[in-house]
């Protein structure tokens, strides 16, 4: 017995000097490196105090120290920045879905204020804004050195203001102007239509009425077209979204899944690591679905289109999204103040990142641009059918709710012609889902 009970206690001795050895360096380490903490804190007080008592002119020092703040933060990514008191309350009342402004998404790129995507129905998509624009100048001052939040701010501005901002696109040889006049911004985050027997879903954003809108949107359709039996199947445009809450991404995608993952998030830390799973319940009762992305389609609009095609759920049509992999936790500060801090990177369900790579459609399909009005209303390209000629015999085999029926077809597919003028990537995915519906009843 007292051999044991020596062997144990060598054997926790041991231990002891082991673990003393390993932590020893790593002490020294931890103390050097808050060392070198306190040292560089000392060298930004240092800078601070030379600014403010020796530059040419006096000094904000509340507003001398919020930039530096604003500085660190943007140094670390495009996604991370500090907000004042006014800019804090401003993103929280976005988030809710009602705030004032031009109604446009940007994000800076190369020193300039870059369009993610415009705001359907807002001053900024009626003035021509499109996804992509350089603003290089607003009111004739230029945008290049400006943080985005600054340059944010100076497009901001009283309801009925008028701003011009300067436009550089792709395609266009010079930069041209813009006349807005700043309204206040109304973002219905879903609407939900009918077409014939689809039933479209357009989100143009993620707030917190985005999932609600889309519930009752989608539920009034059903019940417009007569019951689910009647309706042939569902388009999701998600185009030119540039994202929003992470949790209404979660309640869009698990409204058209029955089981599985969702998205799942993972931070520096494993407990700020997350999985977001579906729950029973398809809105959409199986039929067939096709989400529309682009290169306005960002962030949350990617969670929701990575899982459904992960999921094998939807076909996914147009081109490459945005690529924004990351997710911002908004953190209080103190005096009203905030920040927006990238905090994890989320995975689709196949485990993939879609940061700096975006989702890729299953079948690429370029926008066309409208055909110019004058082309409008040719119609009459001077062919003639049997029908039209003189005496011809008529078509003896139908009965007359037959051709009823088959007339009803030919306006249904000469409106879908007319819409491939209008928006070629939303008819294409029509004319992809009615090859879908006759598939699935064929089986």
């Amino acid at each position: 017995m007292r051999k044991i009970l020596l062997a144990a206690t060598c054997g926790t001795l041991a231990g002891f000097l082991l673990t003393a050895n390993f932590t020893g360096p790593l002490i020294a380490q931890e103390t050097e490196r808050t060392k070198s903490t306190y040292e560089h804190l000392d060298l930004f007080g240092d800078v601070f105090e030379r600014i403010r008592s020796s530059y040419v002119e006096d000094v904000d020092e509340e507003k001398l120290i919020q930039s530096a703040i604003n500085g660190m933060l943007t140094s670390l990514d495009p996604h991370s920045n500090f907000m004042v008191a006014e800019e804090f309350d401003s993103m929280r009342v976005q988030t809710r879905g009602e705030f004032g402004g031009l109604g446009i998404e940007v994000t800076q790129e190369n020193g300039f204020v870059k369009v993610v995507t415009p705001i359907d129905d807002t001053p900024a998509e009626k003035a021509g804004v499109q996804a992509g624009d350089f603003i290089t100048k607003v009111d004739g001052e230029p945008t290049l050195g400006m943080t985005l939040s600054d340059a944010v701010d100076l497009m901001r501005g009283p309801i009925g203001s008028e701003i011009i901002i300067t436009i550089v696109r792709e395609g266009t040889d010079e930069p041209f102007d813009i006349t807005i006049i700043r309204d206040q911004i109304k973002v219905k985050a879903a609407r939900v239509r009918i077409e014939g027997d689809t039933i479209i879903m357009r989100v143009s954003g993620f707030t917190e009425q985005t999932h609600k809108n889309l519930k009752e949107g989608i539920a009034k359709q059903i019940e417009k077209a007569g019951g689910i039996k009647k309706v042939s199947g569902f388009v999701l445009d998600l185009r030119n979204n540039p994202g929003g809450l992470l949790t209404q991404a979660v309640l869009v995608s698990d409204a058209f899944l029955e089981k599985g993952e969702i998205v799942s998030t993972r931070g520096r830390n494993s407990q700020d690591s997350d999985r977001r799973n579906a729950t029973p319940g398809d809105l959409t009762a199986g039929k067939p679905l096709v989400v529309l992305i682009n290169g306005g389609s960002a962030s949350a609009s990617e969670i929701v289109a990575g899982a459904l095609q992960d999921h094998h759920r939807a076909v996914v049509i147009g081109t490459r999204s945005f690529g924004k992999g990351s997710v911002q936790t908004i953190m209080p500060l103190q005096s009203g103040s905030g920040i927006k801090l990238t905090t994890a990177r989320y995975y689709t369900p196949s485990g993939r990142s879609i940061q700096a790579l975006g989702v890729s459609p299953d079948i690429v399909v370029e926008q066309r641009l409208p055909k110019a009005d004058a082309a409008e209303g040719a119609e009459n390209t001077g062919q003639r059918f049997e029908s039209d000629l003189r005496g011809s015999l008529s078509n003896d085999s139908l009965t007359e709710d037959q051709k009823m029926l088959l007339e009803e077809e030919q306006k249904a597919q000469e409106a879908s012609a007319k819409l491939r003028d209008q928006d070629y990537q939303l008819s294409y995915a029509l004319d992809v889902l009615k090859g879908l519906t006759v598939l699935s009843s064929a089986n």
